[in-house]
């Protein structure tokens, strides 16, 4: 399927509103000129420290550094929001709309356009029973942030293209592993998304590590979380069934921890999906 072409909007936003990476570019760059004019060596410590925070910030999932980051909701709600990566698959979707119907939750699926030009039924039966769906890059590369922004903006337009046959408009992205890059602003823009990554997960490697994933969340769940869980099978086949229990005990753990589940645009307060 070809990349169709799409509105550019938001462009004039960015130039209205440099982010912090270039406030402090222009800061310790002002600094280490007025350093440098009593000592040249006195230059090397804002700049450095400025060095130090790019190559940090794209790893921290809720860094707003680069470009503006989404990671969680106010805390004086009470309320969380679930969202599932990777997806959608067989052997894990239908069960996960089965646990989340059974509880009357909604949630937000994160999916891949790949999966969803192969499982187009499933983002159909996501949205039917009352959920939403985020855009999550064309092929789950890890790296993407840190590709050429056309590179990047492929990924992201083709995902858009791919859920657009079944009515769906995402208004939402979240880099593969939450990693984020200035590359990516100008594409996100351009498409009408923003960046929404997540506050609250169980470390499990993308369900590698599924055991007592529902005990890591809990012991740090906190108001206005977004959790990040995944839609696709362990690692391990055998775990398929430990999956399902632990997302069980997940659900029921955090409501009996006095903490509503709320749809993640009511977390953070905009729409994350269009339907056409």
């Amino acid at each position: 399927m070809s990349v169709q072409r799409h509105p550019q909007r938001g462009q004039r936003g960015l130039q209205r509103h440099p982010v912090p990476a270039e406030i402090m570019g222009a800061a310790a760059l002002a600094a280490a000129a007025i350093l440098a004019a009593w000592n040249l060596s006195w230059a090397v410590p804002p700049l450095t420290l400025f060095l130090v925070l790019c190559l940090a910030a794209p790893f921290v999932p809720g860094c707003s550094f680069f470009l503006p980051v989404i990671a969680r909701g106010p805390s004086r709600g009470n309320a969380v929001a679930l969202t599932f990566d990777d997806g959608p698959d067989p052997q894990t979707t239908p069960a996960i709309l089965k646990a989340l119907a059974a509880r009357n939750l909604a949630a937000t699926f994160f999916v891949t356009g790949a999966r969803a030009r192969q499982f187009p039924g499933l983002v159909e039966r996501i949205v039917e029973q009352g959920h939403t769906v985020g855009n999550h890059s064309q092929n789950h590369d890890p790296l993407l942030a840190l590709r050429p922004a056309a590179r990047i903006r492929q990924q992201i337009a083709q995902t858009q293209d791919d859920l657009q046959p079944r009515g769906i408009r995402p208004l939402v992205f979240r880099p593969p592993a939450g990693i984020t890059s200035p590359a990516l602003r100008a594409p996100l823009a351009a498409l009408g998304l923003i960046t929404v990554n997540y506050s609250c997960h169980a470390r499990d490697g993308g369900n590698r590590r599924i055991k007592h994933l529902a005990r890591r969340i809990l012991t740090s769940i906190q108001p206005g979380d977004i959790i990040l869980l995944h839609d696709i099978p362990p690692a391990q086949p055998g775990d398929l069934p430990l999956f399902f229990r632990e997302l069980a005990t997940l659900l029921d753990g955090i409501q009996s921890r006095g903490l509503a589940i709320r749809p993640l645009a009511e977390i953070i307060g905009r729409p994350v999906m269009k339907t056409e």
